[in-house]
């Protein structure tokens, strides 16, 4: 299979030490990927904290399936000033953006198997210009599937999809609609199919409110938005439960009874996926012509720069991409 394109992340994080500690986990006969990143600021960082990445600079994705055994092969992205750990610099998130869009622009013309996306910082990015909520969203638009895109974190214990996604609480109950609902639940449904290899998935509808609801006494969106849609995804054959009370979904019991959580809102989502396996979270988003994954956490100031960050999501995301390619190359 041709190799993945992991992108940069923001520079002031633990992107760059994640990138060589995956390297190092992966030469020996893993799947292999080509880093966009400033090949000058990855040997630094080798150098700094100890880690034996000899960095190659490449002239194309084919090149990086040849060298990946022996050196970290690196599409050149040069930054505009040299990163400070935990320090985000806005002078940089040209080259971080263009990082995420050389990568994308690999995998759209099948240069590469799919992409891998570091941790960015979105407020650093918003001080340079960037007009997109995250992540998602920006790769939406950059594949032509603007409005199409949805996020899932899948670990080994739980998959989980939020309906509405960055925006404030109030902001996503006063959004929520039973045609999101809707919208999510078909595309996920046909991920399940087609990437992960599931023939009839089982979607678990999470309700709003407190115990789904209370039959209205906690709140009447499961009776209005929510039940209106898991109707209409039966009516459509998809094997849908719910709406389940919010707070009891997520035990062990209840997860062997589905395939995925179809959630309300960010936190409901996360939050049970990260308690139970935040070290192999995987972001994935479903709805675009390329695969894309990423680690479920953030850039990690704290930790940037001091050679303890822990790459296992990394390696979870990298591992999730080939699987995913590879079942839509099958």
């Amino acid at each position: 299979m041709k190799p993945l394109a992991l992108t940069m992340g923001d520079p002031a994080g633990i992107g760059g030490e994640l990138t060589l500690r995956a390297w190092l986990a992966l030469r020996g006969g893993g799947l292999a990927f080509v880093a966009l990143d400033d090949p000058g600021r990855l040997e630094r960082l080798g150098r700094d904290m100890g880690l034996d990445v000899p960095v190659r600079v490449v002239r194309d994705a084919a090149e990086a399936g040849e060298v990946f055994a022996t050196a970290l092969p690196v599409l050149a992205v040069k930054l505009a000033s040299v990163p400070v750990p935990g320090q985000p610099d806005a002078a940089n998130a040209s080259a971080v953006v263009g990082s995420i869009e050389q990568a994308t622009k690999l995998a759209l013309v099948g240069a590469v198997a799919g992409v891998v996306t570091n941790p960015i910082n979105k407020a650093a990015l918003y001080q340079a210009g960037f007009a997109y909520p995250g992540h998602t969203e920006f790769l939406a638009e950059l594949t032509g599937a603007t409005g199409q895109q949805i996020m899932m974190l899948a670990s080994p214990m739980l998959r989980v999809v939020p309906v509405t996604v960055h925006a404030s609480l109030r902001d996503s109950i006063a959004m929520l609609t039973t045609e999101m609902i809707v919208a999510a639940a078909r595309t996920t449904a046909a991920a399940l199919r087609r990437d992960f290899g599931i023939v009839s998935p089982r979607l678990a509808v999470a309700g709003l409110n407190p115990h789904a609801g209370e039959k209205g006494a906690l709140g009447t969106e499961e009776t209005t938005i929510v039940q209106p849609a898991i109707d209409a995804l039966r009516a459509e054959g998809l094997d849908v439960s719910g709406p389940w009370p919010p707070d009891t979904m997520f035990t062990a019991a209840a997860r062997a009874r589905y395939d995925v959580a179809i959630c309300m809102y960010h936190d409901q989502a996360l939050i049970p996926l990260k308690t139970l396996d935040m070290d192999h979270g995987v972001n994935v988003t479903l709805g675009l012509p390329i695969v894309r994954t990423s680690p479920d956490h953030g850039t990690a100031y704290d930790i940037a720069g001091k050679g303890v960050a822990d790459a296992t999501s990394l390696l979870a995301a990298i591992e999730l991409a080939g699987a995913l390619a590879g079942r839509r190359l099958g």
